[in-house]
């Protein structure tokens, strides 16, 4: 299944990229008009054997906001660009993921990587042979629930999708992560 995954995620991905060219150039020029710094934030996340990569996101946070999940901060209103909530909610700020896509640090389903920082995460997956998977742009977990999901019952989602990985799954993930978009469920900054 590797490699019919690794083609589809090129294939795709490369698809995709050309179709949203003019938006992802319209977004940068959003971000670079209506906040200061530039259009992409590059976040530290563990990829797969627990390798760190540059993840890079249309950036939806002011400078100087702390490296954390969003849903850790205290107030993450606070942190938000003026157009930041509506990349988030609208999930468009994950756009430039695709190009990690097709570097093959990420592929269209598996677990979400985690950020540098979150330990027990790493730790956790890392104990259950997870962290052997290619992180995902989407999973399992994300549509079980997402940020709201305890850290554990996340890895075992992770886990979960681990054991039933097949071609047939991932699509059904990608239609589920699709309506959620649609729908705009499990996103709440």
């Amino acid at each position: 299944m590797r490699w019919t995954k690794r083609l589809f995620d090129v294939v795709v991905a490369s698809v995709l990229l050309i179709l949203f060219s003019p938006v992802l150039v319209a977004i940068t020029v959003v971000i670079r008009v209506t906040s200061k710094g530039s259009g992409i934030y590059w976040s530290d996340r563990v990829g797969r054997n627990n390798k760190i990569f540059r993840m890079p996101k249309f950036r939806s946070m002011r400078i100087g906001a702390p490296e954390l999940a969003t849903h850790m901060l205290s107030d993450p209103e606070n942190y938000v660009t003026p157009i930041g909530g509506f990349l988030r909610r609208t999930s468009l700020d994950e756009l430039p993921q695709l190009f990690s896509i097709l570097a093959g640090d990420l592929s269209f389903v598996g677990p979400r990587p985690a950020l540098f920082n979150q330990d027990e995460l790493v730790a956790l997956r890392t104990a259950r042979g997870i962290h052997l998977l290619v992180p995902g742009l989407t999973g399992w977990a994300q549509v079980n629930g997402r940020d709201e999901l305890p850290v554990p019952t996340k890895v075992d989602f992770d886990y979960e999708y681990m054991r039933r990985q097949s071609t047939g799954f991932d699509l059904k993930i990608l239609i589920i992560t699709a309506l959620k978009v649609v729908r705009r469920e499990g996103i709440s900054h």
